[in-house]
């Protein structure tokens, strides 16, 4: 695919995925979204590790109002459905461990967005945005799965009922994000962090995502059984074989991703 709202650069094995509409402050709009669920699928197969970015000042600013002639018309349903699943999907679903290196403001569709990689790093200068009701409407994207889950059903429903920005320390402090990184030297910190996962044990960082969010609805049991049966598979990769040899040795593992 030929991409126009976005751009795709493989480097050292990171897959580095930038919106790339910054005069709309990186806003979604129907090509956008294809676009973004294609990369991420091509990266899935081709790096070890994907960065989710933005161009400009702004990470994502939701969806673009001005996408159709008449915004209101727009059918919020099919667009959810058919636009923004295979998107978010794709996300949630990639093999390799994703980042979200959010730069700037990630407002309604945008924020949750960010919150579908497996960590969002941000830039104190960012803020995050459940801006839904300010239309008459309720966080989607996501927003309703992710939120609960990293801050709690309280402040989930204080996020979406009130719609204030929430400042990229608070989004650290509560748990909604990994880490919020000063401006300065934010892009070389995401890129230290991408370069330390992609030479990492890819197998074990997929089954760590596989069993992680197993968690939430299996018992004690069906949870140890994961637990053994995903360990059962790491421990017959050559990276476990590389990393207890490299622990005898006392030296750095050499990690191939297999």
């Amino acid at each position: 695919m030929n991409y126009t709202t976005i751009k795709l650069a493989i480097r050292d094995d990171v897959a580095i995925l930038t919106l790339n509409r910054p005069d709309v402050m990186n806003a979604l709009n129907t090509q956008m979204r294809a676009e973004i669920a294609h990369a991420v699928k091509e990266a899935g197969t081709t790096a070890r590790v994907l960065v989710i970015t933005g161009a400009g000042r702004a990470f994502c600013s939701g969806q673009d109002l001005g996408d159709r002639a008449n915004a209101a018309d727009i059918d919020l349903e099919r667009t959810l459905r058919d636009e923004y699943l295979p998107m978010l999907k794709a996300i949630f679903d990639c093999p390799i461990p994703t980042i979200a290196a959010v730069n700037g403001a990630a407002a309604g569709a945008g924020a949750n967005l960010a919150l579908a990689a497996d960590v969002v790093i941000a830039s104190e200068s960012a803020m995050f945005l459940q801006a839904f009701t300010r239309i008459g409407l309720i966080p989607d994207a996501g927003g309703t799965y992710w939120l609960p889950r990293q801050i709690g059903a309280a402040r989930a429903m204080g996020a979406a009922l009130f719609a204030e920005p929430i400042k990229a320390r608070q989004a650290a402090d509560w748990g909604m994000i990994w880490e919020a990184i000063p401006e300065e030297g934010f892009a070389e910190h995401w890129w230290s962090r991408a370069i330390k996962l992609a030479q990492g044990p890819t197998v074990a960082y997929r089954h760590v995502k596989e069993a992680i969010r197993g968690s939430y609805d299996n018992s004690l049991d069906e949870q140890l059984a994961l637990e053994a049966r995903l360990q059962g598979e790491c421990g017959k990769t050559r990276d476990f074989k590389e990393g207890v040899l490299a622990f005898l040795e006392k030296r750095p593992a050499s990690y191939e991703g297999r």
